[in-house]
């Protein structure tokens, strides 16, 4: 009698388990590298395996980033409604803890968001610098000069566009910094002082603060123009 321990057949890895697997490691390529910027380099060669280019990564972090700053983009602008609500309170106790409440919440959206936009010009960062690096280092694997000076030309056009959009969008990122800082400033002195004054001490500040908003906002709507260029170029449209 055969006993049931050699009746037992090995386990198989089938087909569709493979598939599975593999989709699964897909999905996670596609995943780690926005939110782990530390994991990028391994994202990004995880992703090659699975046959996305670098240039493909990059065009695919630059779209990330710039949803990122329309979406700071967004906050900011609603941040500044409700600051702008509250200098036009009447000074009641009641509607100016409402508001400060309000106020607390955008500027703490306002500041995630921030964040968001730094992780995501980060990673596009890093795939860039990976990207034009393996680029220049493949020109001395060309035996035809004419297609090595065609493809070192196409090298340098596009570091140049990627400069200037890098540029770009690092300028509107570091604009973010004030506004937050000045945002904070706004809500602390509202906390500590719910009345009358404290709303004639912020709409002192209410020109200036609306200023740097709408000063940050137009940096940000350039980069966004400028990332949208950027991808219809790298994409071949």
């Amino acid at each position: 009698m055969t006993s049931s321990a050699s009746s037992i057949s090995p386990a198989r890895t089938t087909p569709s388990a493979v598939g599975v697997l593999s989709g699964f490691l897909l999905l996670l390529a596609i995943a780690m590298p926005v939110g782990l910027v530390g994991c990028t380099s391994t994202g990004i060669a995880l992703r090659e395996s699975f046959g996305i280019a670098k240039r493909e990564q990059l065009v695919d972090r630059v779209r990330d980033a710039r949803d990122a700053q329309d979406a700071a983009r967004v906050q900011f602008k609603d941040a500044l409604e409700e600051f702008l609500a509250v200098t036009n309170q009447s000074g009641k106790p009641g509607e100016l803890e409402s508001r400060y409440r309000a106020l607390q919440k955008e500027y703490e959206r306002s500041e995630s968001r921030a964040k968001t936009v730094s992780t995501r010009i980060e990673t596009v960062e890093v795939v860039a610098s990976k990207l034009f690096a393996e680029w220049n280092a493949e020109l001395s694997q060309y035996t035809d000069a004419r297609l090595r000076a065609q493809s070192e030309r196409q090298l340098g056009d596009s570091k140049a566009r990627y400069d200037q959009l890098i540029g770009m969008m690092k300028s509107a990122e570091g604009k973010m910094k004030p506004v937050l800082d000045s945002l904070r400033n706004q809500v602390l002195f509202l906390k500590h002082n719910l009345n009358a004054q404290a709303i004639a001490g912020l709409q002192g500040t209410a020109v200036e603060v609306q200023n740097d908003v709408g000063a940050l906002i137009r940096d940000m709507e350039a980069a966004i123009a400028e990332a949208d260029r950027f991808i219809d170029q790298m994409s071949g449209k």
